[in-house]
């Protein structure tokens, strides 16, 4: 069911998308950043003795927060541009916001709202209208039943027929481009029930380590225990949590991840797309502009497209 769609959808580009100052930052985890939960592959929520320590003494912790909350320096646009295709959308409505807009998140919240950004995403779409993106919504701080009907409706409005509803056929991009359809759009609740156009959660590998030998043993070890019958995301992201932050006062999410880039660059350039049972389907990564990892993914598809067009040949 997937081999076809997997060959053409980069085995991943994401973007967590992630807020900095300007709203727009993270992977593209849709907001400031979304760090994963405690629980592999869902976003974490920070506990009320955080929000207490940021009221008292804000000058000291927000600093802290935005170097550990970035994720990405590029607009959505200009990660669709450089070949993102999926994005991670945590999705929050603030708490006391008498007003129905959301927001991303990730310990903070983007200046910019879902919607706002998700017109952009829209607008790009239409110049480029065989461009297929996949968009991962999760977290929903805050939102109740009410809330999530009205973005869901807000969502169907602005993609329209562009969504590609969750079906049990054979997906290709030549199906989707006969179709008109250019969104698969994941929703991580129980609500995608009643909506056929809405696909169910996508999982995501998160390693919760602050080394690149630590993710990359972890993503090892889902590998050998067997891959998701669809879409699922290998997170190449790293994470700090409270003590490390606390010992490297002068370190950042962006320092952490460019000293332990090279590691995680050539893990990633062995990989292999496709659907074998150890190949991987979306790759995830931070600070995706500074960092050549889509190169490298495009990398990996066209190793996928020789491995594909030289098995056509030996069938013919």
């Amino acid at each position: 069911m997937w081999t076809s769609l997997k060959r053409v959808l980069r085995p991943a580009l994401l973007s967590r998308h992630g807020s900095q100052l300007s709203g727009l930052d993270g992977r593209f985890t849709g907001g400031p950043v979304g760090h994963p939960s405690d629980a592999p592959g869902h976003p974490r929520s920070e506990s009320n003795s955080f929000w207490l320590l940021d009221k008292l003494f804000c000058c000291f912790t927000r600093p802290a927060i935005f170097k550990w909350a970035t994720t990405q320096d590029r607009s959505i646009e200009e990660q669709l541009s450089m070949g993102i295709r999926y994005f991670d959308l945590r999705v929050a409505h603030k708490p006391n916001d008498s007003s129905s807009y959301l927001y991303f998140t990730h310990v903070i919240y983007t200046y910019l709202t879902v919607l706002k950004t998700l017109e952009s995403v829209a607008t790009w779409l239409k110049s480029h209208p065989k461009e297929i993106v996949i968009l991962a919504c999760s977290h929903f701080e805050g939102m109740d039943d009410t809330c999530h009907e009205s973005f869901i409706f807000s969502l169907k409005k602005l993609f329209g027929f562009k969504l590609c509803p969750w079906k049990e056929s054979a997906l290709t991009l030549r199906s989707l481009w006969a179709s008109g359809y250019q969104v698969i759009l994941s929703y991580d609740a129980q609500i995608t029930a009643r909506h056929p156009e809405l696909w169910p959660a996508i999982p995501y590998w998160w390693a919760n380590q602050c080394t690149a030998q630590g993710v990359t043993s972890y993503l090892d070890w889902n590998k050998d225990h067997g891959r998701p019958k669809g879409f699922f995301v290998a997170g190449l992201n790293l994470t700090a949590d409270k003590c490390y932050i606390a010992k490297n006062p002068k370190e950042s999410l962006r320092t952490l991840t460019y000293s332990n880039w090279e590691y995680l660059r050539k893990w990633v350039k062995d990989q292999v797309p496709g659907s074998d049972p150890k190949s991987l389907n979306i790759i995830a990564g931070d600070f995706v502009g500074p960092l050549p990892l889509c190169s490298l993914i495009i990398a990996l598809n066209q190793k996928l497209q020789k491995k594909t067009t030289s098995n056509t040949k030996k069938h013919h």
